[in-house]
């Protein structure tokens, strides 16, 4: 009995000290008296579904720098983000397109001042195959008449493909975005021409990602998307300005040299001059650790990356 009442005498002890001890311990932790918990400021960062993967890296990266401001980012398209700068809903759009006069127009008669542009980086806008069509290269010209209004290619076999393994027909299904996306605008531009619109019948996706999915379970299928969202079980095709000429592949070094001839830059709009917290985050997207993730997530920085020696 006498050891059991020494153990236990020794145990109250110990328990003793470590309560003491974790009492000391989380006093030490605590925010001193009559100190206000740090705010977190909040960035709402809206638009374009082929710089989502790219925002949302930045934001994640951006909040091991300033852990005081939280970037909140969502896509729609390059359209919804322009939308939501003239609603107040953004405190920066993010569009694959330039903003057009009348968008920046109705921001000025709005609040009062111009809309601020910043360049933050450039994407090649890839054509997609399933990875099992033996297509390997496609010009401009053929793309205007699978996809124009008017054009009169429709079967693979037009192109010199007479089969591809697990289609289940010979017909071209054109896979494309709908009609808020900037990719969507940019690809009719170039390859449709401005004056024309898409051929009725493709389907429509609503995001990037999607589009590159829809065309890998479609052995049939081509697609048009950002060269980041490329994976395994589709087939980048090198493209040409004419028929007959030899195709380039979209890199980082093709887009800016501008031998790759579908490759666009990306944009980011405040509404006027960002407050200080929206100006220093876009300054860090600038910077090299900033144009570090947009060739970490697939894109295409300002600059050509430095080579180590």
């Amino acid at each position: 009995m006498a050891a059991t009442r020494s153990t236990l005498h020794r145990l109250v002890v110990a328990g003793g000290v470590l309560a003491l001890a974790l009492a000391g311990g989380a006093t030490g932790c605590s925010r001193p008296a009559g100190e206000a918990p740090r705010a977190v400021k909040v960035i709402q960062n809206i638009g374009s579904d082929t710089m989502v993967n790219l925002a949302q890296a930045w934001a994640e990266e951006y909040q091991q720098v300033a852990p005081d401001v939280s970037v909140e980012v969502s896509g729609g398209g390059s359209g919804l983000g322009i939308a939501a700068l003239l609603n107040g809903t953004a405190d920066i759009a993010n569009t694959s397109r330039k903003i057009e006069p009348e968008e920046s127009e109705r921001l000025v008669a709005q609040n009062g001042r111009p809309p601020r542009e910043f360049l933050v980086g450039f994407d090649a806008v890839a054509i997609y195959v399933h990875r099992d069509n033996p297509l390997e290269e496609i010009s401009l010209e053929d793309l205007h008449d699978i996809y124009a209004e008017g054009g009169p290619l429709d079967r693979w076999s037009q192109l010199g493909v007479r089969h591809i393994p697990r289609a289940r027909t010979d017909r071209i299904i054109r896979v494309s975005r709908q009609n808020n996306s900037g990719t969507y605008h940019y690809f009719r531009d170039v390859v449709c021409g401005k004056k024309t619109d898409f051929k009725l019948g493709s389907l429509d996706m609503n995001g990037s990602k999607d589009v590159v999915e829809l065309v890998a379970r479609t052995p049939a299928a081509i697609g048009y998307s950002g060269l980041g969202y490329q994976t395994p079980q589709v087939k980048l095709l090198r493209v040409s300005r004419k028929r007959g000429q030899s195709g380039v592949l979209p890199t980082v070094a093709t887009t800016l040299d501008q031998s790759y001839p579908i490759a666009r830059p990306m944009f980011m709009y405040t509404p006027g001059e960002p407050p200080e917290h929206v100006r220093r985050f876009l300054d860090w997207v600038l910077s090299p650790a900033g144009q570090k993730m947009v060739e970490l997530t697939g894109y295409v920085p300002l600059k050509a990356p430095e080579v180590s020696p």
